[in-house]
């Protein structure tokens, strides 16, 4: 009597999926097997049940390869969330089974040109550290994570700098910037207090990191900080008479999602510097009333208001100094974010001081970074799907027909599923993401 077969072993890289109706490159999934005294290209791999097939069918699992490791996709029919079973088989006919829980967002807009970043879903401020990767920044953590650029997925690996720098909670990064082609790369808090106007101290850092390497192999480490620039915007614009609102605008109490408000979104070096850099603001427009201008404001000194003591917590002296508000034509929209590439193109990403689900309207704009020259009015961003409109990954060269660039969507308030639950205050990580399309901008 030949003995009974011992059962296979089957997991999963992650018990939790998300994918898309429509979308043309969904994140997958690994599946590990093996099976005592078998040789793991003969197990069989397949699903064999779903809790729902309106959402996707045993039949929409496909399962690639023949070894030790299969990669499992699947296509989503609608909306909603379904457990999908997956069974291996093996000698003997001996199986077990393993159940990947799956998500699915409703129809892709733009869908050949969509991807879907997942592991966060509050994208605030994107970086391109070359060989087609990002670093994406998330408000709600302070966590920044790599991503392959043309992939949807998770991070291929992250870094939290809130112990490394002191803070309790979310810094609420909202802006990066490069220094030129330095390995100095300065990341700021929007200095805003909470929704409901609670003072969040932590929120007025900016810090820099020093990028070490590129694409899949790039490190990040901690090279400085600043805790004052919140504070010494405050009192240059009392010093000034406070034409600016900027006291008014950060008293507690007060929100900072208001036309004169205090929240800043976009952060990048003016034309040929590595030491001075504007500030953008998502509020205040400036005068604070419909049909403002955006502001800028240029900061000297970034690069000297960092020191390694910094690092350890303590504040090193000298204060930022700064130059004359640079105000833009955007609409009567404000900046939420702002990115120049080697040759002084910038792009600004324009939104409403309000918005935050992507029902407002949003629009593209071109500008030569110099003080008094206006800003030119690209494309609408279409409106009305998941998120709001919020990095810019890289600025292509404006001057070449068909340039295209990648944006991110702040997706945070997004209920991808249908559920009724906002996307970061899923449970899952794997649920939860960031919408990234890449647009052509130029004819």
């Amino acid at each position: 009597m030949t003995p009974p077969s011992a059962a296979p072993v089957v997991s999963l890289s992650a018990d939790h999926l998300s994918g898309a109706v429509g979308a043309v490159a969904d994140p997958t999934v690994r599946v590990l097997v093996s099976q005592a005294g078998a040789d793991p290209a003969d197990l069989s791999v397949v699903a064999v049940a779903s809790s729902d097939t309106r959402i996707a069918g045993a039949g929409d699992v496909t399962v690639r390869g023949r070894g030790a490791e299969r990669e499992v996709s699947v296509r989503a029919r609608g909306r909603g969330l379904c457990d999908l079973t997956l069974r291996v088989t093996g000698l003997g006919a001996a199986a077990a089974t393993t159940v990947l829980h799956y998500a699915a967002s409703g129809p892709v807009q733009h869908a050949a040109d969509t991807r879907y970043l997942t592991g966060a879903s509050d994208a605030s401020a994107a970086l391109d550290v070359g060989g087609g990767h990002l670093v994406l920044a998330d408000d709600e953590s302070n966590t920044l994570r790599l991503y392959a650029r043309g992939a949807s997925g998770g991070p291929l690996r992250s870094w939290d700098f809130g112990a490394r720098l002191g803070v309790r909670k979310e810094i609420d990064i909202e802006g990066v910037a490069r220094a030129g082609d330095t390995d100095a790369v300065y990341w700021l808090g929007s200095m805003s207090h909470s929704a409901d106007g609670e003072p969040r101290p932590d929120r007025s850092l900016l810090f820099r990191t020093e990028v070490r390497g590129a694409g899949a192999a790039v490190e990040l480490v901690p090279a400085g900080s600043y805790r004052g620039l919140r504070a010494d915007l405050i009192a240059w614009d009392e010093s000034r008479g406070g034409e600016l609102g900027f006291a008014a605008g950060a008293a507690e109490g007060r929100g900072p999602k208001r036309i004169d408000g205090f929240n800043a979104e976009g952060f990048e070096f003016a034309p040929g510097s590595t030491s001075v850099a504007y500030v953008g603001f998502r509020a205040p427009l400036v005068p604070a009333k419909t049909g403002g201008g955006a502001l800028l404001v240029p900061v000297l000194n970034v690069d000297e208001l960092m020191t390694e003591r910094t690092v350890r917590g303590e504040q090193a002296g000298g204060r930022a100094e700064f130059g004359e508000p640079v105000l833009l034509d955007l609409d009567g929209l404000s900046i939420r974010d702002l990115r120049r590439n080697s040759s002084d193109q910038y792009l600004i990403v324009a939104g409403s001081w309000a918005d935050d689900d992507g029902s407002e309207p949003y629009a593209l704009y071109a500008w030569d970074g110099r003080a008094g020259h206006g800003a030119a009015r690209l494309m609408d961003l279409p409106a009305g799907g998941p998120g709001g409109w919020e990095c810019v990954v890289d600025v292509p060269d404006l001057e070449v027909p068909g340039a295209r660039v990648q944006l991110i969507a702040d997706c945070g308030s997004a209920d991808w599923y249908g559920t009724g639950v906002a996307a970061k205050d899923l449970r899952q990580p794997e649920w939860k993401k960031a919408r990234a399309v890449t647009f052509t901008v130029t004819e």
